[in-house]
This record gives C-alpha cells, structure tokens and sequence, in this order.
C-alpha cells in the first residue's frame, strides 16, 4: 500500500475543522462527512439522536460492503468540539504542527480522528485492496458526556469490534481500560434572615456547603478513584445569609462498585452535616458511563497490535481516565478500543496536532481494515 497522502490529508483537515461544530450543532459537519461518505460508497443514515437534545444533527451511521470474509470493522470518531469552537481557522506551522489561528480550540478532537478514518479508507478503496465490510459511526454531542451515542439504536450494528479514534497523544497508544463516571449535585436549604439585624436567625446555606466541603476528600481518593467538585453557587445578597447554596461534583473509577459506594459516602455526609445545623439537604446523581476492560488477548487488541507491527509503529496498551463512546460500544456488547490519533493539549486554545501523526494514524486505519495489504 502506498503512502498517505500529507497534503491532502491537511486540505481535509483545515476543510472540517473551518465547519462550526459546537456540541448539539452539528449540521453542516453532518452534511458534509455524508458527501464524503457516500462518495466513498457508503450507504449513509442518519438519526434523530439531534431532536432529542434539542440540536441540529443526529448521529451518522455508514456501512460498505467488503470482499472478505468475517464480521464488519466498526470505526467511530465524534462530530462535535468544545468551546470556544466558533470561527475556528487552522495555520500549518514549520515541520508540519497544525494550531489554531486564534482564540479557539483547533478541533482536532475529533476532527484528527476523522480525517484519518477518512483517508484510511480512501486509501484502500483507490487502490481495490480487499476489505472486510466496514461500519462508521459519527457521533452527536460526546463532548455532553456522550450523548450522542447514549440514544444510538445499536441493533443497526453488525460488528463486534471497535476501534474509536478519540484519544491525545501519538498514534500507536491505546486505551484498554476506562473508569465509571458519576456526577452528583448537593442543594442546600437554609434560612433566609437579614445579614445586619438578625443573622442568628438565619441557617446559612453557604457555611453549611463549605461545611460538607471540607469534609469530603478530594482530588485522588487512591489510585483508581478520584473526586471533584469543579462548581459552587448560592446566595442572593450581600445583606441576606443565604437560603441555598448548590455545588456539582463527579467521581470516576476504574472499579464500577467502588464508585458508587464513594457516592452514598457523599450523600450521608451531606445530610449528617445539614442535620448538625438544621439545614435540608437533596441529593441527586446520576450515571454517565459505566467502567470497563478490554483484555490484552482479545482479537481487537492483536488485531490492533499486528496492524502497528506491520507498519513499523511502537504499540503501547495502556489505560484512560477520560471517557468516549467506546464506553456505549462495549455497553453494547462490541468489543472496542480507543486509539490515540495525534492529538495534544485538547480541550483548550493551545490544541495542536502534527501532519505525520495524522498520516500514520491514516496509514493505521487502512491497515486494520485490509491488514494483507
């Protein structure tokens, strides 16, 4: 199999990434991947996954008959960015280093792993290489603690392995492992009362909250488990001691059971500490994604480890804190593995990605969707 090709590969990605594509607005992105989909000679359908959540796209699923023998390929990378994701512009720097032009995130997540799903395959069908049927799913709204793929009618699915292009760093590393993520919301009732004339008759929210607080163990709880609280509001007035006081947090471990445990840890400290001072207090958690394990001698993992061989790639298996729509894949019964595709620093305006990552991450893709090849 030839080479890929950088240059075209940087038309497509400056192409993509130049589309708006905040989560839940997806459309034009949307519109577009189906062109090149069906251009490639996909069947391409569309969901309704967008109506649900009040957006403009649904998720993308293509499916293209092969000429080799066993089970489709599943590929997936995710439609949405980020913000600050408007106006976004990628420059191509020296020695091949894609930024962003200015006070935006690139979008190279995903848009990384989508340019390469998309060259992979275009490289094998320009070149006729027998391939096994091959299955795309583009994502809604995973950037929304996976959205998109939460609604997704999986029965459409064939394929019993995965390979989703979703993770930083250079193309060859791997993601076996990912944690449960559990996010929780604690409202505190208080009692309103005048700041200045009658504070004792108050029962002040906030005192209560930072009460809770500083009684829960943040940041790394052991080494599989961590907790944070990333938001914190209440109160009204400087002259009024505050009747609620709200604060949202998320725990995430590789352990599922241990999670939730850490969790109704969570709500009995809370309302031991809201009884002390008379306060109420509510509770609400809900599940985002459920832990999973990929062995290391599942086919997925040798397939994935064969297809690096072969092109001279260190592979390197490891483990993820983050979450990706493999987490609804293997949910499902679909043996997946998430896959680095050169991209860094995501998440902010410093995002960046390097053309020969993206070349391999292409010449990857080919390789596990025809590995004779």
């Amino acid at each position: 199999m030839k080479r890929a090709s950088e240059d075209r590969i940087w038309r497509e990605f400056q192409e993509l990434t130049d589309i708006d594509s905040v989560s839940y607005r997806e459309r034009q992105m949307a519109d577009r991947l189906k062109e090149k989909l069906r251009s490639l000679g996909f069947d391409v359908q569309e969901d309704d996954a967008g109506s649900i959540y009040g957006g403009n796209a649904g998720n993308l699923y293509g499916y293209l008959k092969g000429r080799l023998p066993g089970d489709p390929i599943l590929l997936s990378a995710h439609m949405d960015t980020v913000k600050p994701g408007i106006g976004k512009t990628a420059v191509l720097k020296e020695g091949g280093r894609v930024e962003s032009a200015g006070e935006t995130v690139l979008g190279a997540d995903d848009v990384s792993g989508i340019v390469e799903i998309l060259e992979g395959i275009r490289m094998v069908r320009e070149e006729d290489i027998p391939h096994r049927d091959i299955e795309v799913l583009f994502s809604i709204g995973e950037e929304m603690h996976l959205r998109g793929t939460a609604v997704f009618d999986f029965s459409r699915i064939r394929a019993r392995e995965a390979y989703v292009l979703d993770m930083s760093g250079d193309i060859g590393s791997a993601a076996l492992q990912a944690p449960s993520l559990m996010t929780f919301e604690i409202r505190v009732i208080g009692k309103a009362a005048h700041a200045g004339f009658e504070p004792e008759r108050g029962i002040h929210a906030i005192r209560v909250m930072s009460e809770i607080i500083c009684r829960l163990k943040l940041g790394h709880i052991d080494e599989e488990t961590v907790m944070n609280i990333g938001r914190i509001e209440g109160g009204e007035a400087t002259n009024i001691v505050p009747v609620s006081c709200v604060c949202r947090g998320e725990v995430r471990s590789y352990d599922h059971e241990k999670a939730i445990r850490l969790l109704k840890y969570i709500e009995q400290t809370a309302r031991n500490t809201a009884d002390e001072y008379g306060a109420q207090v509510c509770v609400d958690k809900e599940l985002q994604m459920e832990a999973y394990r990929i062995e290391d001698d599942d086919p997925v993992v040798g397939r994935f480890a064969g297809a690096c061989e072969a092109l001279g790639i260190a592979c390197e298996r490891g483990r993820t804190f983050g979450g990706s729509d493999n987490h609804h894949f293997v949910k499902n019964g679909i043996h997946g593995i998430v896959l680095s595709c050169g991209m860094y620093q995501v998440h902010s305006t410093e995002e960046y990605t390097l053309l020969e990552e993206l070349r391999k991450g292409a010449e990857l893709v080919a390789k596990l969707i025809a590995p004779a090849a």
